[in-house]
């Protein structure tokens, strides 16, 4: 019995998520069942935000967002010291 694994790729659509989605791909093997999500769909928002995704493209691996997606997203505290409401 071949166990899968679930893939899910969280998607706006955009060229950078289609080259994610590509990229996972290619690297999936027969056990992995890739689902690519869009993110105009709400429950998939949902989902996106149970797991706490907070920048596309993300890739999710058996329920948990991969490790290259985490913590990523836009910071308060990033965009200040970059300059942003600063004179």
């Amino acid at each position: 019995m071949t166990i899968k694994r679930k893939v899910e790729v969280f998607s706006a659509g955009c060229p950078v998520c289609e080259d994610v989605v590509a990229l996972v791909q290619r690297l999936a093997c027969p056990s992995c069942g890739v689902e690519v999500l869009s993110m105009n769909d709400i429950e998939t928002v949902k989902r996106a935000r149970a797991l706490g995704v907070r920048s596309l493209p993300a890739v999710a691996i058996d329920g948990q967002l991969a490790g290259c997606c985490v913590g990523r997203g836009v910071d308060e505290q990033a965009l200040r010291a970059a300059g942003l409401g600063q004179p």
